[in-house]
């Protein structure tokens, strides 16, 4: 039988930074064909982003499928040397497992393989399904959207999908994610004319355009959020007019900022908002904006009942269905079936000692199981 810690350890020893698959999809593919599972190892490639290794798995030729999706790259360690143990070593000390990965995602990928191996030894009517990306830390271009692609061009469909995302922010089961918000960028640039600032009748100044912009677009009133959803935010994250000199007008200036957007908006107004702003000061500028995703729900159902009821049962709370937090893949996934999150506790994602404690790897597959058999029915 396929044990999630081991298998953990074994994913967390792998240095899959994204865009590398660093062994990971290796490993993972390894522990799933004995099961029974078809591998498909998927590559793809974009003229502007590395290549990206991806796996799409199967165990069974029928529906209904139930989805596992999650992705095996990680972000970097950054100080290696201030970490407790090597980031990729997956040493286990105090009752917890260290390493990069070890929360956000692969030991729940491991949970998943395991409670899978459970359910298929039982015997099921459908099929299971992992849909694992090497670029969800990355651009996202070359991973889970160019995989559901493929799946819609050979005929692969999924009736419902958990992603493994650590989604609880202190204790195992107090949160899973039934939607997300989207994310809206936004860069501006102001261009004016250099000169010196004796004489200023001879440049153009783009700063107090850039700074009236920027009141202007922090100042929109976006909403006040609904039942499902807090509200929206927009923050101003740079803003640089790479001038060194206090006595040069500088040539132009630049601002980014990103919005994250609830139901009650829409990438087309937000953009022709923050386009009313500017144009209402005028002069020489430009705005680029990119949509890397649109808000989704997963109302209320099946799918979050049996989630919620595993949870219930192996943990005795009762889960917040929420919709807080950042992005991930699920925003993808959402337009094939119906979606939730659950995983780990993320309180030290993406930090130098990134750990889960070894005991709830052990309920978060019982969880994973339990799922499992209320969707099949076993």
């Amino acid at each position: 039988m396929t044990d999630a810690l081991d298998l953990a350890r074994d994913l967390i020893r792998c240095p899959s930074v994204t865009p590398e698959e660093g062994g990971a999809l290796d490993c993972l593919e390894a522990a799933l064909k004995p099961l029974g599972f078809a591998c498909h190892r998927l590559t793809f490639s974009d003229e502007n982003t590395p290549d990206v290794q991806n796996l799409y798995a199967r165990h069974g030729t029928e529906g209904p499928v139930f989805c596992f999706a999650g992705h095996t790259d990680v972000v970097p360690v950054g100080d290696a040397n201030a970490w407790r143990f090597d980031p990729f070593g997956a040493e286990i000390a105090d009752g917890y497992l260290y390493g990069r990965g070890a929360v956000d995602m692969k030991t729940a990928i491991a949970c998943m393989v395991e409670a899978s191996e459970r359910v298929i030894g039982d015997g099921i009517q459908g099929s299971i399904a992992f849909l694992i990306t090497g670029d969800e830390e990355g651009p996202a271009i070359n991973g889970t959207t160019k995989v559901l692609d493929w799946m819609a061009e050979n005929g692969e469909t999924i009736d419902a999908c958990i992603v493994g995302e650590p989604t609880n922010p202190v204790s195992l089961g107090e949160m899973a994610k039934i939607g997300r918000r989207g994310s809206f960028s936004g860069h501006l640039v102001v261009t004016g004319t250099q000169g010196h600032v004796a004489y200023p009748h001879l440049a153009d100044n783009p700063v107090p355009r850039l700074v009236k912009m920027l009141d202007g677009i922090a100042a929109i009133d976006l909403d006040d959020g609904n039942d499902h959803f807090q509200p929206s935010n927009l923050e101003i994250t740079t803003v640089d007019v790479a001038n060194t000199a206090s006595n040069v007008i500088p040539a132009s200036g630049e601002a980014r900022f990103n919005v994250r957007y609830n139901t009650l908006q829409d990438a087309a107004g937000l953009e022709a908002k923050i386009r009313a702003v500017c144009e209402a000061v005028g002069g020489d500028y430009s705005l680029t904006f990119r949509n890397s995703g649109d808000p989704f729900l997963t109302a209320p159902g099946d799918l979050t009942e049996m989630l919620s009821d595993a949870i219930t049962h192996e943990l005795k709370v009762e889960p917040d269905l929420s919709t807080t937090g950042g992005t991930s893949d699920a925003r993808f996934i959402k337009n094939a079936c119906p979606v939730v999150e659950f995983g780990l506790i993320s309180q030290t994602m993406h930090k130098v000692d990134e750990c889960c404690e070894v005991a709830n790897i052990a309920k978060l597959t019982d969880i994973y199981e339990r799922v499992l058999r209320s969707f099949f029915r076993v």
